[in-house]
């Protein structure tokens, strides 16, 4: 049975990707910050941690793949204090290093997959979301070069760059721009909001034989966003 750990595991598309890949019949470790109502193995991790995402994955002794969900957003500007930047780049980046090099020397050799929900926000700016873009362009960067790294060793390594899906952290942010979630949709060419499910189905088709051929990609899957003008 094929093990894979998820991060960020307990919610929106974490929490898809988990309950995805253990309909499909994968053993699943789940890492997050706090408990919830998870049917999954569970474990207290704070991938900015990385001390605490060391002492996760030395309990393991293989993993098939690693999914990289975990991650916090939030709008920031730059005559504020800090403290909204360094844990938005903890989380998002330095997570997704900590729990990678984690995973690499359990990885197999010819099938081991890495997964890291990034974001549209990886692949374009927005002017009150300067650590949230900085944080998913640097992870856009880090997949592409480890893909690289890693290619020898038959390991692919990806990305998904989700724009709106119904998630608590979408209804967050349509709180902070003052629009409904339909105001929402009508900014995407598709004219509808993603699912997590949605996303989980991306997901899983990178973790597929299938995709070997697709390694160091930053996928879009914002029903046509990135394709405006």
């Amino acid at each position: 049975m094929k093990q894979a750990v998820v991060t960020g595991g307990t919610r929106g598309i974490g929490r898809a990707v988990s309950d995805r890949l253990a309909a499909e019949g994968w053993t699943v470790l789940v890492l997050a910050r706090h408990p919830a109502d998870t049917p999954h193995r569970f474990m207290a991790c704070d991938v900015a941690d990385a001390a605490a995402v060391r002492a996760a994955f030395v309990t393991l002794q293989r993993v098939d793949a690693l999914v990289n969900c975990a991650g916090i957003a939030g709008a920031n500007r730059l005559d504020g204090d800090d403290t909204l930047w360094h844990a938005i780049i903890g989380s998002n980046l330095f997570g997704t290093y900590h729990c990678c090099k984690a995973a690499l020397p359990l990885l197999p050799d010819g099938s081991g997959r890495i997964v890291t929900i990034a974001s549209v926000l990886g692949l374009r700016g927005v002017p009150d979301q300067t650590a949230y873009c900085a944080a998913k362009h640097g992870v856009v960067g880090f997949i592409r070069a480890l893909a690289l790294a890693v290619a020898p060793r038959g390991i692919t390594v990806n990305a998904l760059c989700p724009g709106w899906v119904d998630t608590e952290m979408a209804a967050r942010r349509y709180a902070e721009l003052g629009i409904t979630p339909e105001q929402a949709a009508a900014g995407v060419p598709t004219g509808r909001i993603a699912s997590a499910d949605e996303v989980a189905d991306a997901v899983m088709w990178l973790l597929r034989p299938e995709s070997r051929g697709i390694t160091g990609h930053a996928l879009p899957v914002d029903g046509g966003g990135l394709a405006l003008p």
